[in-house]
């Protein structure tokens, strides 16, 4: 599936993402990932920096779901795929690392990188906006600025 505008947008938008694996066992796990971003058309990249499970996990178990919103306008998308686990010595490690580099600035060192090509998306909305269809970006924006103390 391409990622759309949209969802590459929310991907800049956002500071946090949530990354649920499975393992061997069915046993489900959801890391919060602070280094994310867009790879090619169809794949999201994400450093792993303290992710011991999730890597165990995605050897077990490759299919994956990845879910991340703008906590102001709480909107975003969860995308589901299929993931690995790639090593420094894959050919594509070097060129994906610049990517996640440039979020680092290099004080978060990474020993391997999780690939989702992925499969299927959908919105993630706050349910104000169903409930009241007139709601604006800008009116939730200064909700949850009320809400949050900012």
């Amino acid at each position: 599936m391409k990622l759309t505008k949209e969802i590459t947008a929310s991907i800049s938008d956002s500071v946090l993402c949530w990354l649920a694996t499975s393992s061997s066992h069915n046993m489900p796990n959801v890391s919060p990932k602070e280094i994310f971003g867009c790879f090619g058309d169809d794949t999201i990249i994400v450093a792993n920096i303290a992710s011991p499970q999730t890597v165990q996990n995605i050897r077990a178990n490759k299919n994956v779901c990845i879910s991340f919103i703008d906590i102001l306008k709480q909107k975003g998308f969860q995308l589901k795929g299929k993931a690995e686990i790639i090593e420094k010595s894959s050919s594509d490690f070097s060129s994906m690392e610049k990517v996640l580099l440039v979020l680092t600035k290099g004080n978060f060192p990474f020993a391997t990188i999780t690939k989702i090509t992925v499969t299927s998306a959908k919105p993630i909305i706050a349910p104000k906006y169903l409930l009241y269809s007139n709601t604006t970006d800008q009116e939730q924006i200064e909700s949850a600025k009320k809400s949050y103390g900012f």
